[in-house]
């Protein structure tokens, strides 16, 4: 008997659902059930459909204004945040998403000094981080494309290039798959996602057209103040007020900005990661050039080197205490 060969196709996950089914007749055989199983499998991934285009809207609707908020502060596009959102965490229905709050699946790395958990993926039982809440995920999302000089080109992209930034990070090897940058792409295409890029970001890249590059150093995010710089502009740039600007910055009011200063964008550390134990003084530091280098709250470094403020400068070669 000739072989009867069925080719099933099928694509769920968003709002529409294509079903093919093709059949090669050679002789001899009934193939009605064969074509009654292949559309009934149709009907049930249609089912299928329908529920994870709810799981995706309601996905949507929940994070779409922590996406802007992250894009207004790293600029990295809400669509491309969403999209991976979407894609990773299966619209927040995956393992990983419901049980360790990660929705882009980000592996442990040798950084990571949090909570872990095992779960298979391109190999058995590797690594993942777990976060205490979906925000945490976010946030760390960003701090992952930020700091890692691999995805530095992506930041020259303009926010609503969401096309650049879903075939850069697919080149950077953000995933294994080859498509993932269509991927990303349907589904903001589908979902009309590239609207968060400009509905509430339109009237901020108008008023930000050339915007700071961020950079994570320390685990905290800074920019690179520039020529004609403000607390005013920073402060709106950002969208954090220039008095939390000042003290994440351990300055006073009325400092004026100059070219080069480092200017973090969140409270810094109480003290420097643990491959920084200690620093020499050279020539021409400070210790509060030293805090802002390794990203350490200026008056913890006074205390835990038996400093006050009102003390003679340490000389060159002092030995100071990091941790």
């Amino acid at each position: 008997m000739e072989e009867l060969s069925i080719l099933f196709f099928g694509w769920w996950g968003y709002s529409d659902i294509y079903c093919y089914v093709c059949v090669k007749i050679m002789n001899d055989m009934d193939i009605k059930k064969y074509i009654w199983m292949a559309c009934l499998v149709c009907g049930i991934a249609g089912g299928q459909a329908q529920t994870t285009h709810k799981h995706y809207e309601e996905y949507i609707k929940k994070y779409r204004e922590i996406a802007v908020e992250e894009m207004k502060r790293y600029h990295i596009p809400a669509s491309i945040t969403l999209a991976q959102g979407l894609l990773e965490s299966g619209a927040g229905q995956s393992t990983l998403a419901r049980k360790s709050n990660n929705h882009f699946g980000i592996k442990c790395g040798g950084d990571w000094t949090g909570k872990t958990v095992k779960h298979d993926d391109d190999a058995r039982n590797e690594c993942f981080r777990v976060y205490k809440h979906a925000e945490e995920s976010y946030r760390d999302h960003s701090k992952f494309l930020a700091g890692r000089s691999r995805y530095a080109s992506l930041f020259q992209l303009k926010l609503t290039d969401y096309k650049g930034w879903a075939h850069g990070l697919k080149k950077a090897g953000y995933a294994t798959n080859p498509r993932y940058a269509y991927q990303l792409i349907d589904i903001i295409e589908r979902y009309n996602l590239h609207r968060y890029d400009t509905k509430d970001g339109l009237k901020w890249m108008k008023e930000n057209p050339n915007p700071h590059q961020p950079y994570i150093a320390n685990g905290l995010l800074y920019i690179n103040v520039r020529a004609g710089d403000t607390w005013k502009a920073i402060a709106k740039e950002f969208d954090i007020s220039q008095r939390k600007l000042r003290k994440y910055n351990d300055l006073y009011k009325g400092y004026e900005l100059q070219e080069g200063d480092i200017l973090y964008l969140e409270k810094k550390n109480r003290k420097a990661p643990k491959e920084h134990i200690v620093h020499v003084l050279r020539a021409g530091e400070s210790l509060y050039s030293v805090s802002q280098k390794y990203g350490i709250q200026l008056k913890r470094l006074y205390k835990m080197n038996k400093m006050e403020p009102d003390d003679a400068a340490p000389q060159v070669g002092t030995i100071l205490r990091l941790r």
